[in-house]
């Protein structure tokens, strides 16, 4: 049988290349988000394109509903890609704005996660992966609220791995750099909305400008679906996968500096 794969977030970037190289390489791919009109492209890959709004539990539900009726409860890889990263200084980010992230970024990722998990079990066989970020393992300022949903997945990753390992299913981390996508527009409006007239419009002006000047040199998306697919077809995965733009250095440099250093190092981006 041909293995099921549900992608999230795969109206763009990393999360519709996932979905277009599974499609291309046997996997029956069904791609997940709430714009539906932007996945019209991949049905000619042979992906089914499902309405998803991962912030909304009764839309989580109907979406799963839909596929493992088609599927007969068969589900083996989930990807979960959805995310997006809402930068502004603490101080001024609303905090509905930031329930709002983790709301995407973790809660959504985690319900469809248990709503999986029982079909996983029963078939003795599952591949769960979670998109982090370098992110996730380092935080600087003005991304706050998106750095504390990383490191969230990440924590809730390495738990659930040591739960479900025992029933054949493996939780994979990715955790890339820079990579062309919405994200960095996303992230530099909002920066900009929230934290561009106040306290914090210097750094805020200037942090916007490093984000425009690395998005030149982001990897193609296409690099992190690659990672993705060698992981999940790994016989024994690995805990995590870096890759991207800068990934590995700016991830080693954390592991061997002290805090002090690190946020030396940071500042000097703003200088």
């Amino acid at each position: 049988m041909k293995k099921v794969a549900l992608i999230t977030g795969a109206s763009a970037g990393m999360g519709k290349e996932t979905a277009k190289l599974l499609a291309q390489n046997g996997y029956t791919v069904y791609g997940a988000a709430r714009r539906i009109d932007k996945m019209e492209d991949l049905k000619a890959f042979g992906i089914k394109p499902v309405a998803m709004d991962i912030t909304k539990d009764e839309s989580i539900v109907a979406c799963m509903q839909l596929i493992l009726a088609e599927t007969d409860g068969h589900i083996d890889v989930l990807v979960n890609s959805a995310g997006f990263g809402s930068h502004g200084a603490i101080e001024e980010v609303p905090i509905q704005d930031a329930k709002y992230q983790l709301e995407v970024n973790v809660f959504g990722a985690m319900r469809l996660t248990q709503l999986i998990l029982p079909y996983m079990r029963e078939n003795k066989f599952g591949k769960i992966v979670n998109i982090s970020s370098v992110g996730g393992k380092l935080a600087g300022p003005l991304g706050g609220w998106y750095h504390a949903s990383k490191f969230a997945l990440e924590g809730l990753s390495d738990s659930l791995r040591n739960e479900v390992k025992p029933f054949g299913i493996d939780v994979i981390v990715i955790e890339p750099g820079a990579v062309k996508s919405e994200w960095s527009s996303i992230a530099c409006d909002n920066l900009m909305n929230i934290s561009g007239n106040g306290a914090y419009k210097a750094m805020a002006t200037k942090f916007a400008n490093v984000i425009k000047n690395s998005d030149v040199q982001s990897s193609d998306p296409i690099v992190i679906a690659e990672l993705i697919k060698k992981a999940i077809e790994a016989k024994n995965p690995k805990a995590r996968y870096v890759k991207g733009h800068l990934a590995q250095p700016i991830l080693f440099t954390k592991k061997v500096t002290s805090d002090k250093i690190m946020d030396k190092i940071l500042a000097s981006q703003f200088k």
